[in-house]
Order: structure tokens, then sequence, then C-alpha cells
């Protein structure tokens, strides 16, 4: 029984965090997408559509890869612990994806800004 709660408790947390980060990610790398593609909205927003897509399968494909639980006690206190490791294994998981991202749209913006130093120097 304390399974079942455990992960009753497991799959909603992660669903809400993985919804919570993929938000704040991609509401905010909207500025990037326009920077690396000069302006260009449509690439850009179907860019950053395409990132998210991938945020969301990525980490909710990894949630449910790591949902095996094992209770060996059967109390309270190891499901509580079991729980804590699992949601904190994934949140660190869901940090390292959030940076790799991150690493991402600096690198886009760098090489899109050698791009454009480049093209106004032959000018």
């Amino acid at each position: 029984m304390k399974l079942i709660i455990a992960y009753s408790i497991y799959l909603p947390v992660v669903l809400c965090l993985t919804f919570y980060v993929s938000k704040t990610l991609f509401s905010n790398s909207k500025v990037y997408m326009m920077d690396i593609f000069n302006g260009r909205e449509e690439i850009a927003m179907a860019t950053n559509k395409l990132f998210e897509t991938g945020f969301y399968l990525l980490n909710i494909g990894f949630a449910l890869v790591i949902l095996e639980m094992y209770l060996y006690n059967d109390t309270y206190q190891d499901m509580i612990e079991t729980l804590s490791y699992k949601l904190g294994s994934f949140s660190i998981y869901l940090g390292v994806v959030l940076f790799f991202n991150l690493y991402l749209f600096m690198r886009g913006k760098k090489k899109s800004a050698e791009k454009k130093q480049f093209n106004s120097a032959q000018a």
C-alpha cells in the first residue's frame, strides 16, 4: 500500500517539476533564439518549440525509466527516504539538463555573434 502512495506522490511531483522548469526555460529562451536567428521570429519560435518538445520527452522519459521503487521495510520512513532519493536524483538530473540547454543557447548566441562579425568585416 505504501508503494502505491509513493508512486502517487512521485509521478505528479516529477511532472510538475518538469513542467515548471520547461516553462521557465523556454519562455526566457525566446530572446536567445531571436538573437541566434537574427530576428527571424518564425524560425526562432519553431526551433524553441522543438527544443521544448525534446526537453519534455527526455525528462518525462527519464522520470519513467527511474520510476521503479522498492520499500524494504514497508514503513513510512522507508517510503519518505525512497521518495527523497528518487525526487532528489531527478531534480539533480533536471538541473543538469537545464544547464546543458543554457549552454546550447549561449553557444548558439556566440556562433551567431561570430557570424555577424565575420559578415560585417567582409562588407
